[in-house]
């Protein structure tokens, strides 16, 4: 949350966190590597900054994928709602079956 900001020192970043430095420079490396972070060495300071066109590549990955998962749960839910139908049905006494019951009886 802290790059939504501003460009931040990896220092800055690892502030908050319990974590050594060169651990805390294997996250930022994966980020690099996926693009998501830019980041740039001045002396002894090493500066990170978001990359908006990567972030705009995930969104739409996430909205696909969540376009996949509604169908998925749509389905899901015209199956269950199916079965309550059968189930609802099945558990229901028919009229045929109170006319010969009442027959036996009589």
């Amino acid at each position: 949350m802290r790059l939504c900001a501003g460009e931040a020192s990896v220092g800055e970043l690892a502030d908050p966190f319990e974590m050594a430095l060169p651990s805390f420079m294997k996250h930022i490396h994966v980020l690099e590597t996926s693009g998501l972070v830019l980041s740039e060495k001045s002396g002894r300071v090493r500066t990170c900054r978001l990359s908006p066109d990567a972030l705009l590549t995930a969104e739409d990955w996430f909205q696909h994928q969540r376009a996949i998962w509604e169908a998925r749960l749509d389905r899901f839910e015209a199956y269950v709602m199916k079965l309550k139908k059968e189930r609802t049905a099945a558990k229901r006494p028919s009229k045929t079956s109170n006319k010969t019951i009442k027959r036996k009886g009589s």
